[in-house]
């Protein structure tokens, strides 16, 4: 049996930091990879990095065709870094297979040219997530129904793409397809257009994706999915749906199933989730989970936090928790993208706190002009009795930069009047949080 270290399964943002990180402190690790098109992670391969690289080719009108083969250079490029980072390190062996849980110490790695177990001192789960299958008689079957990683890869453009579900994945996507030319029809389940968001911010996006021509169904319950005359046929209580392509946009979960962390005593949650403590330990001891496959915020810089504390665990002084973290700030990159950090105005009511709210329009805003892309509004919610930032949402050209500097100021514990006074480059959007502050009484 090969004999390691570290074992970490799945080479997603985490696994192969902390794997270079204890290979450079002298450690002799092996990286599980059940595919090598997935080297690097969900995020440089079918997540964040091939669609952000879609969105930016569709908000400059470039055929799907064409920017489809631009994002494969993209991903194709990175991902042959990320392998080799690792593998060429003489202390990494890099395995492909799907990994198994024999007990806390021993794995069996399946592989088409036969089995491998390996033992590990200590073993580190970084499996992701996957995409959740609503159970929809037909979806499985009907040609038509994708994935979002299956969407990446369309040969030619859907005159009308259908989504299956209106939360970030799904207005992602729709945002990008109609940038690219095809009609676009949202399906939600639910009765509230995203009701993460506060209405205001949920009002102003669902009315810039109909100005692109996007359709937004709410209450929408799906009963089955069919093929007729080369479209699939979407069939709801009310009404029935003819799309050219049909996206499963119901969220992700934690891919854990196949692992059986029931033989190394590892618990599990109701989702599949690895249960963890604040420090990422599972209930094995000598056995981690980072990333998405702990069923906590699915971001890459989340992963990356991840690593941040099993490496001061290991090689530090074993000080970071998840408790550390805070104001963690989102984005969804659909035209003009909305960026958000801290609570809701929903949120802080709740709370008791003795607010403010302001709102700007971007319209007010000269850079937005520049840009003529005037779309949009900002908003914040300042606590009257300690002057200090209690969240943000940002709907707006470049909010996805905007959002970190709200978030070191609230990091930091400063008052609002920091982003009222600072002085900024012109003309920049970060400017209009000079705007946006100075409407705080």
């Amino acid at each position: 049996m090969n004999k390691y270290q570290a074992v970490i399964i799945g080479f997603g943002k985490a696994g192969k930091t902390l794997a270079v990180t204890l290979a450079k402190a002298g450690w002799r690790v092996a990286l599980i990879e059940q595919s090598n098109a997935m080297y690097g992670g969900t995020c440089i391969n079918i997540g964040c990095i091939p669609t952000k690289t879609l969105v930016h080719d569709a908000q400059q009108h470039t055929d799907l065709v064409r920017a489809i083969q631009r994002k494969d250079e993209v991903v194709n490029f990175l991902r042959n870094k990320n392998f080799h980072n690792l593998a060429d390190m003489p202390n990494i062996d890099v395995i492909d297979g799907q990994a198994e849980f024999i007990n806390n110490h021993s794995l069996r790695v399946h592989r088409p040219e036969g089995n491998l177990e390996i033992h590990g001192e200590k073993i580190f789960i970084n499996t992701g997530a996957q995409t959740v299958v609503p159970p929809i008689p037909g979806i499985t079957t009907t040609p038509g129904v994708y994935d979002s990683t299956g969407l990446l890869n369309l040969k030619e453009l859907p005159g009308h793409l259908g989504i299956l579900g209106g939360g970030y994945i799904g207005v992602e996507f729709a945002s990008m397809f109609a940038n690219f030319g095809s009609k676009v029809t949202i399906l939600e389940a639910a009765s509230l257009f995203l009701p993460r968001e506060d209405r205001d911010i949920a009002d102003n996006i669902a009315t810039i994706l109909r100005d692109q021509g996007v359709d937004i169904i709410l209450n929408a319950h799906v009963e089955r999915i069919s093929h007729h005359e080369n479209q699939v046929q979407v069939h709801s209580e009310h009404a029935q749906l003819a799309v050219d392509a049909l996206l499963i946009a119901s969220g992700r979960q934690p891919a854990t199933a196949s692992l059986h962390p029931e033989n190394a005593g590892i618990a599990v949650n109701e989702r599949g989730a690895i249960v963890v403590d604040k420090q990422l330990h599972t209930t094995a001891d000598n056995i981690w989970a980072m990333g998405d496959v702990t069923g906590g915020l699915q971001f890459t810089y989340i992963s990356l936090d991840d690593y941040r504390i099993v490496r001061d665990e290991l090689l530090g002084e074993g000080k970071r928790s998840t408790d550390d973290r805070k104001n963690v700030p989102y984005s969804v990159f659909m035209t003009p993208p909305l960026s958000r950090v801290g609570m809701t105005e929903e949120q802080a009511r709740e709370s008791g706190a003795d607010i403010q709210v302001v709102t700007l329009p971007v319209a007010a805003i000269p850079r937005a002009r520049v840009m003529n892309d005037t779309r949009g509004v900002l908003k914040a919610i300042v606590d009257n009795k300690t002057q200090r930032i209690l969240g943000a949402s940002l709907l707006c050209v470049d909010s996805h930069e905007m959002i970190n500097i709200v978030k070191m100021v609230m990091d930091a514990g400063l008052p609002y009047s920091i982003l009222r006074d600072q002085i900024f480059t012109h003309p920049s959007m970060s400017e209009s949080l000079n705007d946006l502050f100075s409407l705080v009484k």
